[in-house]
Formats: structure tokens, C-alpha cells, sequence
């Protein structure tokens, strides 16, 4: 996949979608696979238009929600779709007033040459989400592209949007969230500092790095952890805790939220700072707690463990039936 982190000096004709496609979920999946099918068809180039950072945070940032996949991680998920060319468009306070006809007209006609353009009939663009489809049906056909629309793709009684998602991590409700997304839901970090991590790291608990975009509700999760190592990665099931430990609310008053997984199948790793580490959320077991006492807290972790056991070893008889 091509990557275009500014406007390319020339670029062949393209059938085209445009969003920030938070989640990369099933409703873009969808609509991005007929783009790569019709670029196919008529011997043009597949594209996808996205923007960095996410408009909300120019126009308004008090109201910008945490995002589903950062850009490395959309990247990552828009390559796998199949789609040719990712151009990530920077927006800045200058761009959020170009108008939906400058657009349109530079961007979408003369720069990237499109023929077609696939985009949900929600789609809004120009200054102040001026224009809409109607408005982008009529610039189409006097600057001579298609323009084909698609209606939000229904799940569980509802439409599949990344807004949704968000709810839904954020409730803790990673079942949802993976039949929305079309995978589970998982961030991607490294460890975190002054934790004493070395060459070899011998201790079954590693906790993830201060995270700025979404994480799921506080509480007990069944989850994997997949650690880069040289060349390779390496998988451990594990149960993670989300929250601000208050069983031990004084000693870390400091730090509130972590993110902290035990590894069920550990074994001595290599593990340093800047280890790569992507945590996937596979099932909710509780929420957090506060224990009278680390005794508890222990005898509730064990309970825990055998519950996550339990659910990933049922996980792999289904894989394997």
C-alpha cells in the first residue's frame, strides 16, 4: 500500500473513498472493498482520503472523542483491506476552511483524478460540513466524477458506526465492540517506564505504557498480549486490569489509571522500554473492585484466572472444531 502524507505532484485516474475511518470497521470494510472492486474493473488505481489529526480536533476539540486506531494502527488495518493508496491529508485550521467547491475541484479532480467517488449518505465536507451528498452529487457531475452511495450497514438492531463502537468500548462491552469492528478490539503500546524491565524479564505482570485514546471501562478483562521481540512476536493469554487500583488507592495516587496484564502462559522474556505491545480485549469478566485487603484481592485474582482459562480454552476447542 501507498502512503501520501502530502498532496502528490501527479497521480493516475482513481476510483475513490473518502473518512477518517475510525475502527476500519465493517461499514468501511464494505464500502472499501467495492472501491478496490471498481478500480479493478475499470483499470484505475483504488484510494482511500483520510486526515491526521482527526478533524474534531481542529474545529472542535472539546468535543473530539478518543480514537478507536490511532494512525499507525488505522494504516496497519486500511492495508489489509486490500485498498492501493492511503492519502493522509493534514488538517489543519487553514485546511477545516477550504470550501466544499476548492475541494472538490483541487483536491478530488485535479490532483487525485477521480472517476468514482463511494461514500456513506451521512458524508459531510467543506467549511463547517457545508456540502452533503446532494451538494456532492451536483460537484460530480459538473466536474465530470460518479458519486455512489451507500446507506449505514445495519448490525444487532442498529447501524455499524464508529461512534457506536466507541460506546461500547467505553461501557466495557468488548463482545459488541468485536461483532461491530469485525475483530477485537486492541491498542497497541509499550511498557511502562521505571518498571525495571531488562534483557531478560522474569516477573508474570507487565503494565502497558500511559494510553491517550480509548480504553475500555474499568475492570477485568480476558485478553492477549502480543510482545515484539527481535524479529518476532510472541503471544501470552492473559487476564488484564483496567482501573486505578483502589485497593491500593494511597500507594498509587499518583499514577490512577493503568493498564496491567498477568501472563497465564508466561515464561522469561527479552523486554525493554521500547518493546512493541498490542493487548486484545477478547471477553469481560467483572468490573473493578475495591478489595478489603490484598488477601482479597489475591483470592479474587485466582477466581479470575480460572475464569479466564476457562473461556480461552473453550476458545480453542471452537477454533479447532
Amino acid at each position: 500500500m501507498n502512503i501520501f502524507h502530502q498532496l502528490p505532484a501527479s497521480f493516475p485516474p482513481s476510483i475513490t473513498t473518502i473518512g477518517n475511518f475510525d475502527g476500519v470497521h465493517h461499514g468501511h470494510q464494505s464500502v472499501i472493498s467495492e472501491v478496490v472492486s471498481r478500480a479493478h474493473a475499470l483499470n484505475c488505481t483504488s484510494l482511500a482520503i483520510t486526515f491526521d489529526p482527526h478533524p474534531a480536533r481542529i474545529v472542535r476539540p472539546e468535543l473530539c472523542p478518543s480514537l478507536i486506531t490511532p494512525l499507525a494502527q488505522k494504516l496497519e488495518l486500511l492495508a489489509a483491506t486490500g485498498i492501493e493508496n492511503v492519502a493522509v491529508l493534514p488538517f489543519t485550521e487553514l485546511f477545516s476552511k477550504m470550501s466544499a467547491r476548492t475541494f472538490a475541484t483541487e483536491i478530488l479532480r485535479d490532483t487525485f483524478h477521480i472517476q468514482e467517488l463511494h461514500e456513506g449518505e451521512n458524508f459531510r465536507f467543506g467549511y463547517q460540513a457545508e456540502a452533503g451528498i446532494e451538494s456532492l452529487e451536483a460537484l460530480g457531475k459538473e466536474l465530470g466524477f460518479a458519486v455512489h452511495v451507500y446507506s449505514p450497514r445495519l448490525l444487532r438492531g442498529g447501524a455499524i458506526s464508529s461512534s457506536r463502537i466507541r460506546k461500547a468500548i467505553a461501557a466495557g462491552d468488548v463482545s459488541q465492540a468485536r461483532a461491530l469492528l469485525g475483530r477485537p478490539f486492541a491498542i497497541e503500546s509499550t511498557p511502562a517506564s521505571g518498571r525495571g524491565y531488562g534483557t531478560r524479564y522474569t516477573v508474570p505482570t507487565i503494565n502497558l505504557a500511559p494510553y491517550a485514546e480509548l480504553l475500555p471501562a474499568n475492570g477485568v478483562y480476558v485478553t492477549t498480549l502480543e510482545i515484539g521481540t527481535a524479529g518476532a512476536t510472541e503471544t501470552f493469554e492473559a487476564v488484564t486490569n483496567i482501573g486505578n487500583r483502589p485497593t491500593f488507592e494511597a500507594e498509587f495516587a499518583e499514577n490512577p489509571i493503568t493498564v496491567e496484564s498477568y501472563l497465564l502462559n508466561f515464561h522469561p522474556i527479552a523486554l525493554h522500554p521500547d518493546t512493541p505491545l498490542k493487548l486484545t480485549f477478547l471477553k469481560r469478566l467483572r468490573p473493578e473492585i475495591r478489595w478489603p485487603n490484598p488477601k482479597a484481592l489475591r483470592e479474587q485474582i485466582g477466581r479470575d484466572v480460572a475464569k479466564a482459562n476457562r473461556f480461552l480454552s473453550l476458545c480453542r476447542t471452537l477454533h479447532s472444531a
